[in-house]
């Protein structure tokens, strides 16, 4: 199996990049799934309805989040809908909307997705180490072998330990949130395919998929500032991990950038 993962989308830039360069994409790789980081994807910040329309009709399979993903009210009914694939993180309390796993299936291959968030220097959420362990055991007990853990999360020493934690219980741990793909793509020791960051799909010339100006005038006076999304060229950073359908396992991961 081919699975696909695309680092947060950041405002309609972002979406309009995934839409023109996505679909080519699986099928040069032969991708079978792709997952999306989409809290990002609504101009501004979070998601709404029309940017998770859009992102499936550019070829995602699944639709994970974080931080932003209750950022925007008319999306809590997607959150909600037993049909969606989106998701949440699972380790948000059990009050709010929608689901942190999901379970698709093509072909007669099913990979399960769980979208889990950090704690250090992030909103309050339960421990992500135990969320994950349920989360894990209750894909498992479905019989779900392939399983894609994306860690929303700030830290990297977090995102290592998760990596190391779950490696040889589920198939992927990659780090999504901080928007600059990393180095370290690599297979751990267990099986698991892990990455710290994958990166963003936004502006390049950009911080985060924010303009300079108003992202350097924050930093600068402290002063409250009103984000605004970058315009220019974009670039999608994500990962393709290869597995062994018999045990879930990864056999490799490669990371790409495209423009």
């Amino acid at each position: 199996m081919r699975i696909l993962m695309i680092g947060d989308v950041v405002s309609d830039v972002g979406c309009g990049l995934v839409r023109r360069v996505l679909p080519g994409f699986k099928k040069q790789t032969g991708a079978d799934f792709c997952v999306v980081n989409g809290e990002n994807s609504a101009k501004g910040n979070g998601i709404t309805p029309a940017s998770y329309e859009h992102l499936l009709a550019s070829g995602a399979d699944v639709i994970t989040g974080g931080n932003h993903t209750l950022r925007r009210p008319e999306f809590y009914r997607v959150l909600d809908d037993p049909f969606s694939v989106a998701l949440r993180p699972v380790n948000l309390h059990r009050a709010c909307p929608g689901r942190g796993t999901a379970v698709i299936e093509k072909r007669g291959l099913r990979l399960g997705v769980i979208s889990l968030m950090g704690r250090i220097d992030m909103d309050a959420v339960e421990n992500p180490f135990d969320a994950a362990d349920a989360a894990v055991r209750d894909l498992q007990s479905q019989g779900i072998k392939t399983i894609l853990v994306d860690f929303h999360a700030e830290a990297t020493s977090e995102k290592k330990a998760m990596g190391f934690y779950l490696d040889g219980r589920v198939t992927a741990v990659l780090g999504t949130h901080t928007h600059v793909p990393t180095a370290d793509a690599r297979v751990l020791p267990g099986g698991t395919a892990y990455i710290t960051d994958v990166g963003m799909a936004g502006v390049v010339d950009s911080v985060l998929g924010v303009s300079v100006a108003s992202a350097t005038e924050k930093m600068r006076t402290g002063m409250p500032v009103r984000f605004e999304s970058a315009e220019g060229d974009a670039a999608m950073d994500c990962v393709l991990i290869e597995t062994d359908d018999k045990t879930g396992r990864a056999t490799a991961i490669e990371r790409f950038t495209i423009q």
